[in-house]
């Protein structure tokens, strides 16, 4: 038996009767990745297995660094094989790794391929995998996972012409932009916060000579991504803001920064607590969904900061305060009765049952589940910590209502992240039927099965 079976993770015959029967035909409604739009635009063809398997993957590129690979084999002038194989030698060090779970899924599932990577089969790997890679381009592999939606995360600077030529190319997947503008933020550091007002200027064709200005210039660009499509925004942050500010300070904050003058820690809590208001009451007026992605401590390494730059696996999860700015922050909004629906995602598993529980205090009758409690996200999103976010989330809300999965991955092969995350979730609901903790019905919990692989996700965004 191959080591990725048909009841791979599935240890009771009601995980697989709940798998097989409710789960593993549905289709994907990826609500958020970081999938680049113009691959999917240009329907990438991908020149090798590094391209489509290694470029750009931290998580592995983490793993290579830990197994003593030198970096010219990891982001470096290496060979694309070179780099493949000093991948492949790694895998036998990630046993229980989610890694050797997710690189074992993904040979099986793209390339039919059920052998064991190791330095031995790197070759006969390689060369097998990219024989099939004329057949495998950006359009193939989301028709072959169902991906019946996907959002991008996009700057509001971003003119978007990449979605329009996908809206324009008959792609049966829809591709829409989320609305992400973090770097407004930014007025600790002029000299980035210049440069992107700058182009948000151009954007928005609007003369940004004050903060009304641009207050205007990012409402326009919020109208914009909303004729595009858009009905989702993020923002990544350490934690939630909630200082109090007034349209006055903000005014003065915006105006230093201008004049380049950095804003101070307390200053920069100020102007960004503001403008999360703003955005916040955006989001609500055209019935969009705000994602909070919380607790990510960025770029801890400063000499490779330097070298390779952000986002290339030198970030790990942060232990800030998260509940009372979150919680002041939503009901900031709710006073006003501006509350979007909103998505929150923790990175510390430490701070689980306070976000599980923090959601139940701003849902107000109008949609199900309006406040969500995300998926488990970047470190969490393996089978341990789905578990823990399952396990918070049913002891203190609604599993029924939960919206499921998302791949927040920037690789066209994370995709089986789906079907790890249902197997994983079939899994605890079987064993729970097994032990006679829930009914032995399965329409029932198969049928909860079924909303949380895509129905809730579908009914909740309301995608054009």
């Amino acid at each position: 038996m191959p080591f990725i079976h048909d009841d791979f993770l599935l240890q009771s015959a009601a995980a697989r009767e709940l798998y097989h029967g409710f789960a593993k035909d549905e289709p994907i409604l990826d609500y958020h990745c970081h999938l680049p739009p113009k691959d999917v635009a240009e329907n990438r063809e991908f020149k090798n297995l590094f391209e489509i398997w290694l470029e750009g993957d931290h998580y592995k590129w983490r793993a290579m660094r830990a197994n003593g690979v030198a970096e010219p084999f990891v982001t470096g002038n290496a060979t694309p094989f070179e780099k493949f194989e000093a991948w492949a030698k790694t895998v036998p060090y990630t046993l229980r790794n989610p890694l050797y779970h997710w690189t074992h899924l993904e040979l099986s599932r793209y390339f039919g391929i059920e052998d064991i990577l190791d330095g031995a089969s790197a070759k006969s790997i390689w060369d097998r995998a990219n024989e099939q890679l004329p057949g495998l381009r950006a359009h193939d592999i989301l028709g072959k996972f169902k991906v019946r939606a996907l959002c991008t995360t996009d700057d509001p600077i971003d003119d978007l012409g990449y979605h329009k030529a996908i809206a324009a190319s008959g792609l049966a997947t829809k591709v829409l932009p989320a609305y992400r503008p973090d770097k407004a933020l930014t007025v600790h550091d002029p000299a980035n916060f210049n440069a992107w007002t700058a182009k948000l200027e151009a954007a928005a064709n609007i003369e940004i000579r004050n903060f009304n200005a641009f207050l205007d210039a990012l409402s326009n660009r919020h109208d914009y991504f909303h004729t595009m499509g858009s009905r989702i925004s993020d923002h990544g942050l350490n934690s939630a803001f909630s200082e109090p500010c007034s349209h006055e300070d903000a005014a003065n904050i915006f105006d230093r920064a201008r004049n380049h003058h950095a804003a101070d820690p307390h200053e920069h809590a100020q102007f960004a607590s503001y403008l999360m208001l703003h955005f916040g009451r955006l989001d609500a007026a055209k019935g969009w969904t705000k994602q909070l992605h919380l607790g990510a401590r960025r770029s801890n390494n400063t000499r490779m900061f330097r070298q390779v730059g952000p986002d290339t696996g030198f970030d790990s999860i942060g232990d800030w305060p998260q509940i009372d700015n979150v919680a002041r922050y939503m009901d900031q909004l709710d006073q006003e009765g501006r509350l979007p629906k909103m998505i929150l995602y923790n990175l510390n598993p430490a701070d689980n049952y306070a976000f599980a529980t923090v959601i139940g205090n701003f849902q107000d009758g109008t949609t199900p589940g309006k406040i969500q409690f995300g998926s488990g996200w970047w470190f969490l999103d393996q089978k341990e910590a789905m578990e823990w976010q399952i396990n918070a989330l049913s002891n203190c809300g609604l599993l029924s209502r939960f919206v499921g999965m998302l791949t927040d991955s920037r690789s066209f092969l994370s995709y089986p992240r789906h079907e790890y995350f249902r197997r994983t979730l079939c899994n605890m609901l079987g064993a729970d039927i097994e032990k006679g903790e829930l009914p032995r019905n399965v329409e029932l919990v198969g049928g909860m099965v079924r909303n949380i692989c895509y129905s809730n996700a579908d009914a909740y965004f309301q995608l054009p």
